[in-house]
């Protein structure tokens, strides 16, 4: 079996391709037990809980599958204070949670020293890990906020298809859009860095998801977020869908895809953190993140963002998001957990891919 695992984990682009086509159950039971004992072996039998608060919804850009682009006027903007957000790191550390994961758009309005004086009082006032998920920013920016405090920075390269990326994501005026890039600078400035993709997106081919999970490897990423592409209505990809029936078989085949995506992750980088997103739970809210869990991943992300701004961080539309919050869903989730014999992580869940120094 160790001998089987260690192949498996070195499995070359030509059998990743093997397992994304594969349908036959008996078949993907197998490698869902291998990502699962991989996970188990390698970052434990503890799932992390990461406080989400989506601290802004102002985006200066216009992916063509984001809801929060900046041409959807029918979005109620906002833009938590530093008072609210250093409220919402308290409530995340009395959770007993050991990270707060502050996420926007790439709003420019979020001044950098400024947020820079907000990361600081996190560090100062609580014992979390912050972990950033702000877009792309100036490498300045980026040093900065690392020097503030910052421990780790998320940014999904969504698609390592640059054709596809280049289609679904129109850069800057004047700026060339490389999250691969900016990727390696984080790594370079010392943050634990993570990133991510969609799957699912119309004309996205299987062989650059496989293509996508070479570039995980190759990035020998901290953290890896992999997520169904769920269409927005107000965004011109969403609006593609719904006139091609594009979207048609994507509940089944698009979770299915999803799922395998995460195991084949795990077994190519096994100590990476992974979540099961919660893009995952809202195509599957009946047991999305137990399945999510039980095939590689370690990690969930409650949404911690205050009930009044909740409703307009709006990437995609859904109905659930208003259950994914606040002490109740905490202690559903923590029920969730532990009926499938994993247990609550205690402390911030640093990557094990590197000894970090804790502030």
């Amino acid at each position: 079996k160790k001998v089987f695992l260690l192949l498996i984990r070195q499995m070359d682009k030509n059998e990743i391709l093997k397992w994304l086509v594969e349908c036959e159950e008996e078949k993907l039971e197998s490698l869902w037990d291998l990502a699962d004992s991989i996970r188990h072996s390698n970052v434990g039998n503890e799932v992390h809980l990461r406080g989400l608060v989506e601290i802004s919804n102002y985006c200066a850009r216009e992916c063509n599958y984001c809801g929060l682009r900046k041409p959807n006027t029918k979005l109620e903007r906002y833009r938590m204070s530093e008072d609210e957000i250093i409220a919402c790191a308290h409530d995340t550390e009395k959770l007993g949670y050991g990270t707060i994961v502050l996420q926007s758009g790439e709003d420019y309005g979020i001044e950098t020293q400024l947020f820079s004086n907000i990361i600081k009082r996190i560090k100062d006032e609580t014992s979390l890990a912050v972990t950033l998920a702000l877009g792309e920013r100036s490498d300045e920016d980026l040093k900065v906020w690392y020097e503030a405090g910052a421990d780790r920075y998320l940014l999904k390269f969504e698609t390592s298809d640059k054709k596809l990326y280049d289609s679904i994501h129109p850069p800057l005026s004047g700026k060339k859009s490389d999250r691969i890039k900016i990727l390696r600078k984080l790594r370079d400035i010392g943050y634990e860095t993570g990133s991510g993709v969609m799957i699912g997106l119309p004309g996205q081919k299987i062989e650059s998801i496989a293509d996508d999970i070479e570039m995980f490897r190759e990035l020998d990423l901290d953290m890896i977020g992999v997520g169904p592409y769920i269409p927005h209505p107000d965004t011109p990809l969403g609006v593609q869908c719904e006139k091609s029936d594009a979207d048609a078989q994507s509940s089944v085949n698009k979770l299915l895809m999803t799922y395998k995506v995460i195991a084949l992750t795990r077994i190519a980088c096994p100590k990476a953190n992974i979540p099961a997103t919660t893009a995952l739970a809202t195509m599957n809210p009946l047991d999305g993140y137990e399945k999510g869990l039980m095939r590689g991943a370690n990690v969930i992300m409650p949404n911690l963002t205050p009930v009044n701004y909740k409703s307009f961080y709006d990437i995609y539309p859904s109905a659930a998001r208003s259950d994914l919050s606040g002490t109740d869903y905490h202690d559903n989730i923590k029920k969730r957990i532990i009926s499938i014999g994993r247990t609550v992580g205690i402390g911030r869940g640093d990557s094990l891919r590197i000894r970090k120094v804790n502030y």
